[in-house]
């Protein structure tokens, strides 16, 4: 029996036990008598917002012929995209991805169809929708894995920032499968792409990956840049640009090389990156965001000045650095990060220090602040500062806290799966081991962890979003 004859069969049914007539039942779904009348007799095909209209009248769940819709118009029926578009969206209204997944399975075998498929998946995305837009993305990505065009580019940046979660494992992932299409984007596009890959590797630290994407991005901003200045001196219309300012991605690439040189220990290299985006006098960009970056960045190199300083043996700096974060909420948890960070290095006490900000510090145990940082960058940092706690804590002697904090630790990082730390942790807990008490080692116990080493390491975490 055809998906049309199971609707209209079951709708005949439900007019037969309400008794209803057809004149009736129009007007409780509000469709004209001689519209409804020529569907009944197959002499019209139903378009979607009438199925939905009969749907509701007869007391169904919304969607719930979209399966048998699909199977007789658009996989039996002609694939007519005034059908399609509408019936797209309505299932991402209804979040019913297998419908979606089907329809653009279908149609994909025409790749004419490939054009209209990305833009609904564009305007889900914009929407909100994104578990929609990725189920079309994938299937326009796949369709079009040897087109080498701009359109499979993009589908594969959208689904790189889509698949982004708290999971650092499946960032990494994530991250490897889109590295091979950047350069296949928009140049302007490249940037923010740039800018993600880099902030995600920043996240999971891996340094080297962090400066190869951020000089990228450094260099091809500015070829942009002097692009854009060009055209404004010939008055032309005005280019693509990417979602934030040149000149952010220009400083924003310093800020990243900075970061780099501040784990790799080279303090001179950090602060030469720092004094290039301090000054941003030659910034010709005007209005209200370009003056929040601006300040930002200046609030920034102000912070990182400071760390380098810092680290590079500055002890006496602490205490400034200590107004610094008292000065800016936003930054108090990375602040905190750092001052347990160097007191772990040089053997300092701050003890008054984390009890003047022990409440920023429950806070954010309690409910990850991801403020100014997204969440990735948030969550890591908040299972960094939970370890730097426990390191400090029992090394001075101080071990039921110190013990609190380090099976927080674990746990923080088995949410963000981050295995590399969780030996570290392990390993750092297996060195207190013989002071720990039975019912410490039983909630250990429960983690099934193995075991690394993070003691010696002098790293530190700089700012920037």
């Amino acid at each position: 029996m055809q998906a049309t004859t199971t609707i209209l069969s079951e709708l005949e049914e439900y007019l037969r036990h309400k008794e209803l007539t057809i004149t009736e039942f129009a007007k409780c779904s509000q469709l004209h008598s001689g519209t409804l009348s020529n569907i009944l007799r197959g002499h019209r095909p139903i378009a979607m917002q009438q199925l939905d209209r009969i749907t509701l009248a007869m007391g169904q769940e919304e969607g719930y012929f979209y399966d048998l819709y699909i199977n007789d118009y658009i996989i039996g029926g002609s694939s007519d995209w005034r059908r399609i578009g509408p019936m797209l969206l309505r299932c991402a209204d209804l979040n019913k991805l297998d419908c979606i997944e089907r329809m653009a399975r279908h149609i994909m075998d025409n790749l004419a169809y490939a054009p209209l498929l990305f833009d609904s998946a564009e305007e889900l995305f914009m929407d909100g929708k994104k578990e929609a837009a990725a189920a079309i993305y994938e299937i326009v990505a796949e369709a079009e894995r040897y087109q080498h065009s701009e359109r499979l580019a993009l589908c594969q940046f959208r689904l790189f920032t889509i698949t982004l979660s708290d999971d650092q494992n499946r960032n990494l992932w994530a991250a490897n499968r889109f590295e091979p299409f950047v350069e296949r984007l928009d140049e302007v596009d490249q940037l923010d792409a740039l800018k993600e890959l880099a902030n995600t590797y920043r996240s999971l630290q891996r340094w080297d990956k962090v400066d190869e994407y951020a000089a990228k991005m450094g260099h091809k901003a500015r070829i942009q840049y002097d692009l854009k200045v060009q055209h404004e001196q010939r008055a032309s219309e005005p280019a693509k640009l990417p979602g934030r300012p040149l000149f952010f991605y220009i400083a924003y690439s310093d800020l990243l090389r900075g970061n780099v040189c501040d784990e790799q220990g080279d303090y001179e290299g950090a602060l030469g990156y720092i004094s290039r985006y301090t000054d941003l006098n030659w910034v010709r960009e005007q209005g209200a965001e370009a003056e929040h970056w601006k300040s930002l960045f200046k609030e920034w190199s102000e912070a990182n000045t400071c760390l380098a300083r810092l680290w590079s043996g500055e002890k006496e700096i602490i205490k400034r650095y200590k107004i610094y974060i008292e000065k800016h909420k936003e930054e108090q948890v990375t602040g905190l990060l750092n001052v347990v960070r160097v007191a772990n290095k040089y053997q300092l006490n701050v003890d008054d220090i984390l009890n003047y900000f022990n409440q920023e510090i429950q806070a954010d145990i309690d409910e990850v602040i991801v403020g100014r940082y997204n969440r990735k960058l948030a969550l890591d940092r908040r299972a960094t500062l939970m370890y730097e706690l426990a390191f400090y804590h029992l090394h001075k002697g101080d071990h039921p806290k110190g013990f609190d904090f380090l099976l927080k630790t674990i746990k923080n990082f088995q949410l963000i799966n981050n295995e590399k730390y969780i030996l570290e942790s392990v390993t750092l807990f297996e060195r207190f081991r013989s002071i720990a008490s039975q019912e410490i080692r039983e909630q250990y116990h429960t983690l099934l962890l193995g075991g690394s080493s993070h003691e010696e390491k002098g790293n530190y975490t700089s700012y920037g979003s």
